[in-house]
């Protein structure tokens, strides 16, 4: 695997020490059972697989590596390169200045740039649009360009799938950064629409049924379909990519869902059914599906409750959060200073989209269990404060330093 030079503030002797155990004992990344952690009167189960991925910190190394590379210059970046407020923050502080909001709000005017200036893609790609207006200023998009490989084979499989005539059905949030390029990019070559989950999906298929009045489409999907989308004709027939970051889960159940719709509709056998609809489990995120699979392993663990740690806007963090409160209380946190020394945690609620409070949130006279995992765009170094924030509050400092030089010495 590459490795990638990336801040030595982000990365955790700890965490790595754990990684590298796993990685030797687990070449085939089969067992999804967690890593426990026995510091006495609390244990921590740590998810098999968490934290950066490939993408991530590609991402990071080329950022920094751009700065290092143009002092004196203007240096931007498109949105977010990341959703982790900590990797935002360096960068800013390093003098980059953001040109949109996550939602692609403009911050800063194109027409204030000028060809000597660097514009660095963030992780999540961006639209051939925007693309094509920082070209034309003189500065490339390809230069310092951080587009995640694996979102870029999202691309080319709706490339190879809408050059054979089939239209996309994009399974992503329509207003994250990377769906809106995955659209676009879609878009220039085949009849494009946008679903959000099932419930769409569902919506979508009362189209190709014939069910629903083809006039209210333009009313349900409005700003999600391709200019002149002809349900009647492009949902005839329809291959499904997705946003990487989404519920691998509920990608391939909505996929599963449009292609037996396509099979009623059109009399297909499994032999026959690349007629209508286009194969595309291939392009399922190996990172989303590992972290994802390791929380499903992490919860056959009983416990008190569950942390996950990440930007409270990264989509592959919040999945990781919904699967966690399908069984347990779950504290979604975006770093270790949310916890205080009073006992109290500030947690991000997803459902009403704000920070709450819980107070004496961790047992102090007994021994605790805790599950913890982190998203893909969040650094090891902020999980292993958390470890040692919790173990500080339980009286555990001294057993955590203990266990930390035992596995630094065996790796």
């Amino acid at each position: 695997m590459k490795q990638f030079t990336i801040p030595f503030t982000y990365r955790s002797p700890l965490i790595s020490a754990i990684k590298n155990t796993r990685r030797e004992q687990d070449k085939m990344k089969k067992d999804f059972t967690p890593t426990m952690l026995d510091l006495g009167d609390v244990q921590i189960y740590l998810a098999r697989h968490f934290g950066f991925c490939y993408g991530v910190e590609n991402a990071i190394e080329i950022a920094f590596k751009t700065i290092n590379e143009n002092p004196g210059k203007r240096i931007f970046l498109l949105s977010e390169m990341i959703h982790n407020p900590q990797v935002n923050a360096d960068l800013q502080q390093r003098g980059v200045v953001f040109l949109q909001d996550t939602k692609g709000n403009m911050l800063i005017p194109f027409e204030e740039l000028t060809a000597d200036d660097v514009v660095i893609i963030p992780a999540f790609g961006t639209t051939l649009s925007i693309e094509e207006k920082i070209n034309a200023i003189g500065i490339s998009t390809k230069k310092y360009n951080t587009t995640c490989p694996f979102v870029e084979k999202v691309w080319n499989r709706g490339d190879q799938i809408g050059k054979k005539n089939y239209a996309v059905v994009v399974h992503g949030k329509p207003t994250h950064e990377e769906t809106r390029a995955t659209f676009s990019h879609a878009a220039k070559v085949t009849p494009t629409v946008i679903v959000n989950d099932m419930t769409e999906a569902i919506k979508l298929s009362k189209y190709i049924t014939g069910e629903k009045n083809l006039e209210l489409f333009k009313e349900e999907f409005a700003g999600r379909f391709s200019d002149e989308f002809n349900p009647e004709k492009d949902l005839q027939r329809i291959g499904v990519i997705n946003q990487t970051t989404m519920l691998a889960s509920d990608t391939q159940a909505i996929a599963d869902f449009l292609k037996n719709v396509m099979i009623a509709k059109y009399s297909l056998t499994e032999a026959n059914v690349a007629e209508r609809f286009a194969d595309t489990k291939d392009t399922l995120c190996y990172a989303t599906n590992d972290n994802q699979s390791s929380i499903y392993g992490l919860l056959e663990q009983e416990a008190d409750f569950a942390i996950v740690v990440g930007g409270y806007n990264s989509s592959n963090t919040s999945h990781l959060v919904e699967l966690c409160e399908e069984k347990l209380t779950t504290y979604f946190i975006n770093g270790a200073d949310k916890i205080t020394d009073d006992n109290t945690i500030f947690h991000y609620d997803l459902h009403i989209q704000t920070e709450k409070s819980a107070t004496d949130f961790l047992p102090l006279n007994r021994p605790v269990k805790i599950l913890i995992s982190s998203g893909a765009s969040c650094p090891d170094a902020m999980v292993e404060a958390v470890i040692e924030k919790i173990a500080a509050m339980k009286n555990c400092s001294k057993r955590l330093e203990e266990l930390k030089n035992e596995m630094l010495l065996t790796n």
